[in-house]
C-alpha cells in the first residue's frame, strides 16, 4: 500500500514530467490551430526595406502577384512600389516595380496604397498613388501582358480620379468596372469611380458620407447580384459603416453603421462563389494588434470565423483577400510594419462562431 509520501514523490514527478513536455511542445497559437488555415507564411522572410505596408494580391493566369509599398518608413521619399509573384511553389524575391520619380520636376515622391487588378478581358493592372500625403497625392496605373513580368510605363489618371483607394476595384457582369474610392483632403469622403475596359472614360458618384457625420474612407465591396451592391468602409468613428446600392452603383443610400468596430484601420471583404461574404479586419476599437475574418450569409450580421493575429501592442494590418480559381481564400497583410504575410485558407472548413454584431434588444 502506498504512502502519502510516495503519492506526493509521484505527482511531483507526473508535474514535473508535464512541464518537461510542455516546455518541449508548446501550446498553438490560436491562428495556427485554425484548422481552416492551410498556410501561414511571409512573402519575404527578409524583405528589402525596414518598412513594408499596404500589400495587395491578385491571381493571374499563372500564379498569384502581391504588391505593396515598401521603404524606410511610410510617407517617406525613398517609398516605391514592391512586387513578387508565386509560381505555386515559393513566392519569387520581392522586386522594386516602381517608384515616383518625377524626372521633370527632378523630385521624388512617395507612393502609397497599391491595388493589382485583372478584369476579365484585360491585362494585370496595378493602379497606386503618388504625392506627399494621401491629401494632396494622384493616382497612377500601369499594366502587364505577361502575369507582372513585364510593365508598361505608368499613366496619371485623369484629374480628380484616384482609381481604386486601397482596396481591389469589382467587375459586374456586364463589364462595368466600379472603383471604391475616397478622399481626404476636405474631411473623409467615400464615392465611387466607373469605367469599363481599357479605362478609356471614367465617371464618378458625389460624395457617399458626410464628414460630420462619419469620416468614412478606402470603401470594400460586395456584390450580392447583378444590380444590389454594398460597400463597408474604415471610419475614424470606432465602426465599419455601409452603403447599400440597388441599382448597380449608380444610386447609394444613406452610410450607416455595420454594429462592428474599427480602430481607424483599413478591411477588405469578398464575395464567395458559394453567396458567402467575408471581411478581414481588426475587431477593436482601437489598436490593430488583433486581426480577424469574418463571416456573413447577408451582409448585415457578421460571425467570427477565424483569427489570424492577437498580439496587444503590436500591429497587423491593411488586410487584402480574393480567392483563387482552386477555391481557396488567399489574405495578405501588413505584419508589424516589417514584413507581409501570406495565410491560405480552406473556406470549406470555416465554421461560424459567435455574431459580432446582434441587432439592439427592443
Amino acid at each position: 500500500m502506498k504512502t502519502n509520501r510516495q503519492n506526493q514523490r509521484q505527482k511531483r514527478a507526473f508535474i514535473i514530467g508535464l512541464l518537461g513536455f510542455l516546455w518541449l511542445f508548446p501550446a498553438v497559437p490560436a491562428q495556427e490551430s485554425n484548422e481552416a488555415i492551410v498556410k501561414s507564411e511571409f512573402i519575404s522572410d527578409n524583405p528589402p526595406t525596414p518598412s513594408s505596408h499596404a500589400s495587395t494580391i491578385a491571381e493571374t493566369r499563372s500564379g498569384l502577384a502581391a504588391a505593396w509599398f515598401g521603404g524606410t518608413r511610410e510617407g517617406n521619399m525613398d517609398v516605391s512600389i514592391w512586387i513578387s509573384r508565386h509560381n505555386g511553389q515559393q513566392w519569387s524575391p520581392a522586386a522594386e516595380l516602381i517608384n515616383g520619380a518625377d524626372e521633370a520636376e527632378h523630385v521624388r515622391y512617395p507612393c502609397w496604397n497599391p491595388v493589382l487588378f485583372r478584369s476579365r478581358y484585360g491585362p494585370l493592372y496595378l493602379f497606386y498613388k503618388v504625392g506627399r500625403s494621401p491629401s494632396t497625392w494622384w493616382g497612377m496605373v500601369m499594366s502587364s501582358e505577361n502575369e507582372g513580368q513585364t510593365w508598361t510605363r505608368p499613366k496619371r489618371l485623369p484629374k480628380d480620379i484616384y482609381g481604386p483607394i486601397r482596396n481591389k476595384p469589382i467587375e459586374l457582369p456586364d463589364g462595368t468596372i466600379l472603383c471604391g474610392s475616397s478622399t481626404e483632403n476636405a474631411g473623409w469622403r467615400v464615392h465611387i469611380e466607373r469605367t469599363r475596359y481599357p479605362f478609356g472614360e471614367w465617371t464618378k458618384t458625389g460624395p457617399l458620407n458626410s464628414a460630420m457625420e462619419y469620416g468614412a474612407i478606402q470603401p470594400t465591396f460586395l456584390l450580392h447580384d447583378p444590380e444590389r451592391l454594398q460597400i463597408l468602409c474604415r471610419t475614424k468613428s470606432g465602426v465599419v459603416t455601409e452603403c447599400w446600392s440597388e441599382d448597380k452603383g449608380f444610386t447609394w443610400h444613406r452610410m450607416t453603421s455595420t454594429g462592428l468596430p474599427n480602430p481607424n484601420s483599413a478591411i477588405d471583404a469578398l464575395m464567395l462563389h458559394d453567396g458567402r461574404s467575408l471581411l478581414v479586419f481588426n475587431p477593436t476599437t482601437s489598436g490593430r494588434g488583433v486581426l480577424s475574418l469574418a463571416m456573413s450569409k447577408d451582409g448585415r450580421f457578421w460571425n467570427s470565423a477565424v483569427e489570424l493575429e492577437n498580439s496587444p501592442g503590436e500591429e497587423f494590418s491593411y488586410p487584402a483577400i480574393v480567392q483563387s480559381s482552386d477555391g481557396r481564400l488567399h489574405i495578405t497583410y501588413t505584419w508589424k510594419r516589417q514584413k507581409i504575410k501570406h495565410v491560405v485558407i480552406d473556406p470549406f472548413r470555416l465554421k461560424a462562431g459567435p455574431l459580432l454584431n446582434p441587432p439592439p434588444a427592443e
